[in-house]
This record gives C-alpha cells, sequence and structure tokens, in this order.
C-alpha cells in the first residue's frame, strides 16, 4: 500500500457517512421514511453494502438536524415536529434571517441579483414539491451568502431543514407556491434596490407567514392522531 491508496481510503471513510446521511435526509425530506418510523442500522448497512459504524455516524448528523431520534434500545427512529416546536424554530429563523439579510445587503453586487433571480425563474418552471423546496432554500441562500458568516447560514440551513419536510406539503399547495413566489420577486427588489429596511420588513413577513401556516398544519394534524 503507498500514500496514494492511504489517501484514497481515507477520503471513502470520509465521505461514506456523508453520502449515507444525505440519501436517508432525502428519503425521509421525500417521504419515503415516515415521521415515527424505525430506521434500522443493519437493513441501511446491507442496502448500502457498507459495515454499520458509516451508518451509524450518519444517523448521528441527522439527528444533530432534527430529523432523527436515537435512542438506547429502540434505536434510531424518524423524529417527529410538534407544533410547538415548529413554533420555536420559525421564530428562531426569523431572527436569524433578519440579521443574515441586514449583514449582506451593503455586500451585494450585481451578480448576486442575478444568481437569484435566475433560481426564481427555475423556480416558475418547476412543480416537483422536493425540488421547489430545494430551490427556495438556494434562493434565501443566496441572498444571505454575501454576509459572510459561514456558522450564522449553517444554523439557518439546519433549522430550515428540520422543516422542510413539512414545507414540501406547503410547496404541493398552488395557492402557497404562487403567494411564496411572489413574495420572492418582492424581496429580490428590495435587494437589488439595497433597501435593507424594506428587505427586512418583507422577509420577516415571508417568514412569519410560512410559519403560521405551518404551525396551523401541524395542529390539525395532532388533532386527526
Amino acid at each position: 500500500m503507498n500514500l496514494n491508496d492511504l489517501a484514497a481510503n481515507v477520503l471513502q471513510q470520509r465521505s461514506t457517512p456523508d453520502l449515507i446521511a444525505d440519501a436517508l435526509r432525502e428519503a425521509i425530506l421525500g417521504g419515503i421514511f415516515q415521521e415515527g418510523q424505525s430506521l434500522r442500522q443493519d437493513e441501511i448497512a446491507t442496502q448500502f453494502g457498507v459495515s454499520r459504524i458509516p451508518v451509524r455516524e450518519a444517523l448521528k448528523q441527522l439527528e444533530a438536524e432534527g430529523l432523527v431520534t436515537l435512542h438506547l434500545n429502540r434505536g434510531a427512529i424518524v423524529s417527529v415536529l410538534t407544533y410547538l416546536e415548529a413554533q420555536e424554530i420559525c421564530e428562531i429563523r426569523s431572527a436569524l434571517e433578519v440579521k443574515a439579510m441586514q449583514l449582506a445587503i451593503p455586500k451585494f453586487r450585481e451578480t448576486d441579483i442575478e444568481k437569484a433571480a435566475v433560481i426564481l425563474e427555475a423556480t416558475d418552471k418547476a412543480t416537483d414539491a422536493g425540488m421547489l423546496a430545494k430551490l427556495n432554500w438556494e434562493f434565501h441562500a443566496t441572498l444571505y451568502a454575501t454576509a459572510e458568516r459561514p456558522k450564522l447560514l449553517t444554523m439557518i440551513k439546519t433549522l430550515y431543514v428540520n422543516c422542510d419536510r413539512y414545507v414540501r406539503v406547503q410547496m404541493a399547495q398552488m395557492d402557497y407556491q404562487e403567494r411564496s413566489q411572489k413574495e420572492h420577486y418582492q424581496l429580490l427588489d428590495a435587494c437589488q434596490k439595497r433597501d435593507t429596511k424594506v428587505a427586512v420588513r418583507l422577509l420577516k413577513r415571508h417568514i412569519d407567514t410560512a410559519g403560521e401556516q405551518l404551525i396551523a398544519y401541524l395542529q390539525q394534524k395532532a388533532q386527526k392522531q
């Protein structure tokens, strides 16, 4: 074994848990794994053709994101988001994203505006709920990127991912998507004008309104169970 072989082996060990986490995350967000469903490490390891170690590491990543709950005796279970948890997440998101926007706007370049506009154009053409949710995040992340606060952006993304599977249900509703997209264009216009006050007001209303609808959906869902 030479240095290249050792390097390849290390890279493979590093990437395998991430790749498994990506696949499991998408399975949860896409509804393949339902909330409360058990995730058996041995079955997942067999499907991926790996040992249980990278699977265990992948599940720990998902636990940190709030998508999976690890129990000592019951193993891994897809987390259930309550309306109270959703309310808290949306309140935190509102505060963090407003801060990111305030930091980002003074540093906007025309290329940043153009990139965000391209994402909105792609969103206009998209119909799949998963793709709509992905583009929704890319739009917001593009606006916040120039804040140059990577830890802040990571925190925002973690909160976003935690609600993503439920947001996809909202995205599937045409009235929600049309309103959300209209608000996105208004926000982009304020960013293009470097109008921080208006952009912050629009963003906060956008997040708070979506949060209120998400909370109402989770409350109704809980009442039916």
